[in-house]
């Protein structure tokens, strides 16, 4: 890039966070000169499980995105199988579908809807970006009202605008592949948690094209574990796979309190370090503070009122799981929990709203889990 661009807001990253930032922003503004800037083109591949849960989709109808075209392709996922470190099945319909869209077809799909709403889009791996006068210089030749950082676990936006680095042992790693053929169900969800490693789990998420994503994750300890180490164990928990093109990615798990804001400049979805630590689920936290971080961009007070926005929408949630998340260090607790999921649909729903929603952990869940524990 030469000369010197002047934007209402610059995002960097175009994936799911970055793309509903910018819808966001045209929908608040539909003049805001909005640019989103990429380090590759599209489509793209993107490590990551796939799994959509129908609150991200609710997130992106209410910008006017058409969802049913965003999932195209696919079929909705409608139970998910839960099996335990110590081995209890719990396997119950979702209250809603969820989707299971690789990420090549949805940031693609997501890209395209932020240009045809008036976004304007580049290939530029972005390197500084620099608070000034009252604005943000991106490269030292974009000038910008205000940034969102979207650009993903290795976030350059988040290095320069000062954040605070991620808690010790809240961050997992994980590997994917897609298989042709395996363990699974067409139209189920399976996790298949080990206390080995714990905590870790191997996934298995149908496509509902013949084909499924399929990975193994665990948290890091004192070392990362080994790319050997990660597939022996998604062979150990899924046997029978067929060979695989395995991809790794590093999961900066959430915490209670994010560090998401400073000035003109706010991060979201990985940047911001926003995945459920109890599930390692992000395109929900993404596609929302995607949006929350949009909207407040092109406020007086951007930091501060994306802060505001995002503790309305998730903070008691962030608190709950980053709680439950060190109240499971050892694998027990998920035993129970599963087996009070297995015993009761309400107990189930309640749990899959804090793995893939806004949840909070309440007496009912409480309850449930005691009557679980009685039965043992």
């Amino acid at each position: 890039m030469s000369g010197r661009d002047e934007w209402d807001l610059v995002v960097v990253g175009a994936g799911p966070a970055g793309s509903t930032a910018a819808l966001a922003a045209l929908r608040a503004d539909p003049s805001a000169r909005v640019l989103l800037l990429d380090a590759a083109d599209f489509p793209r591949d993107k490590v990551c499980g796939d799994g959509v849960a129908p609150h991200a989709l609710d997130v992106l109808s209410d910008l006017g995105v058409d969802v049913d075209a965003l999932v195209g392709g696919t079929r909705p996922i409608t139970s998910l199988r839960l099996v335990s470190p110590r081995g209890v099945v719990a396997a119950r319909a979702f209250a809603r579908p969820a989707a299971v869209v690789p990420r090549f077809l949805l940031d693609e799909r997501l890209v395209r809807a932020a240009v045809e709403a008036g976004a304007v889009l580049r290939r530029h791996r972005v390197r500084t970006v620099t608070a000034v006068d009252g604005a943000v210089l991106v490269d030292g030749t974009v000038r910008a009202r205000a940034v969102v950082g979207a650009d993903g676990a290795e976030s350059v936006v988040r290095r320069h605008c000062g954040a605070r680095p991620a808690r010790p042992g809240t961050v997992a790693i994980a590997l994917r592949g897609y298989a042709g053929s395996g363990p699974w169900r067409e139209g189920e969800q399976s996790l298949t948690m080990t206390a080995e490693h714990w905590p870790a789990y191997a996934w298995a998420f149908p496509v509902g094209d013949g084909t499924a994503n399929v990975g193994y994750g665990q948290l890091v300890r004192a070392t990362a574990p080994t790319r050997a180490h990660l597939t022996q164990r998604l062979r150990d928990l899924l046997p029978g796979l067929p060979a695989l093109r395995l991809r790794g990615h590093r999961l900066p798990l959430s915490t209670g309190r994010p560090d998401v804001g400073h000035g003109r400049v706010l991060l979201t979805g990985d940047a911001a370090s926003l995945i459920n630590p109890l599930t390692g689920e992000g395109i929900y936290y993404a596609v929302l503070s995607g949006r929350l971080a949009g909207a407040a961009a092109l406020t007086a007070d951007p930091a501060a009122t994306y802060r505001r926005a995002l503790r309305r929408h998730l903070g008691t949630h962030l608190r709950h799981t980053d709680v439950l998340a060190r109240l499971t260090g050892r694998p027990w607790p998920l035993d129970v929990a599963t087996a009070a999921a297995r015993d009761g649909q309400g107990a189930f729903d309640r749990f899959v709203e804090i793995g893939l929603g806004a949840g909070t952990f309440d007496v009912h869940l409480a309850l449930a889990m005691a009557g679980a524990v009685r039965k043992r």
